[in-house]
């Protein structure tokens, strides 16, 4: 009995995460109402107050769980793990609800982050940097290169990129733009004779096959010309 009632719980807390996800996608934090997301996830006004104390708090779950989100291969290490999370993370980004509802949400996290909180770019850097420290001490990046500087930027030039490409092609262009960041970024950040670094996720734009492939892998650390 009390499996059953837990069981519930947790399909009840997910279909909130879900459809609050879908309205904060559609409609942005401000635009997104209680109403909305309890109808859509099909709970009542309670259920919601009972899993989350307010809309801010379930903006906030959604943030925190982003990076749990990715689907990442134990392939990788160092600086091309630090690639791989970026391009996942944008080829990802238009099937996962979640992640799409993070990348709107970016822009409004004064409205439900206090200053106290770490915000999305924090929490993102944070995924990242251990990855640079692992590659700055393999010698993969240069040995004076700032890295928690650099997961900023990193952080920063893609949350760029996805506000761009939303603009310009309702973010199908994404993938690319993120592999074109790393193609101008790398060459100023690795030494001579670093490892070759593959630019390549897959993307979930439909095609003849049903999907289209990312960019191709390319030599990094010496961009092309």
């Amino acid at each position: 009995m009390a499996g059953a009632k837990q069981e519930r719980a947790v399909r009840t807390r997910a279909a909130l995460v879900q459809a609050g996800a879908r309205a904060f996608g559609e409609l942005g934090f401000v635009g997104a109402s209680v109403q909305k997301i309890t109808k859509d996830a099909g709970v009542t006004l309670g259920a919601m107050y009972f899993h989350f104390a307010s809309k801010e708090d379930l903006a906030r779950e959604i943030i925190r769980s982003q990076p749990g989100r990715l689907t990442l291969g134990h392939g990788s290490a160092g600086l091309q793990r630090a690639v791989d999370i970026t391009l996942h993370w944008a080829s990802q980004l238009l099937e996962d609800p979640i992640l799409l509802a993070g990348a709107r949400l970016v822009m409004d996290q004064e409205y439900f982050i206090t200053p106290e909180e770490e915000s999305s770019h924090h929490q993102w850097a944070e995924v990242v940097i251990p990855t640079l420290r692992d590659a700055q001490r393999n010698g993969e990046l240069r040995a004076d290169v700032d890295v928690d500087a650099l997961a900023r930027l990193i952080v920063n030039g893609c949350t760029g990129a996805q506000m761009h490409a939303q603009l310009s092609s309702r973010r199908i262009d994404l993938v690319d733009r993120v592999a074109e960041m790393w193609r101008l970024l790398l060459p100023l950040v690795t030494p001579d004779g670093a490892p070759r670094i593959t630019l390549q996720a897959e993307s979930p734009t439909a095609g003849d096959n049903g999907t289209l492939p990312g960019p191709r892998a390319e030599p990094a650390g010496a961009a092309e010309n």
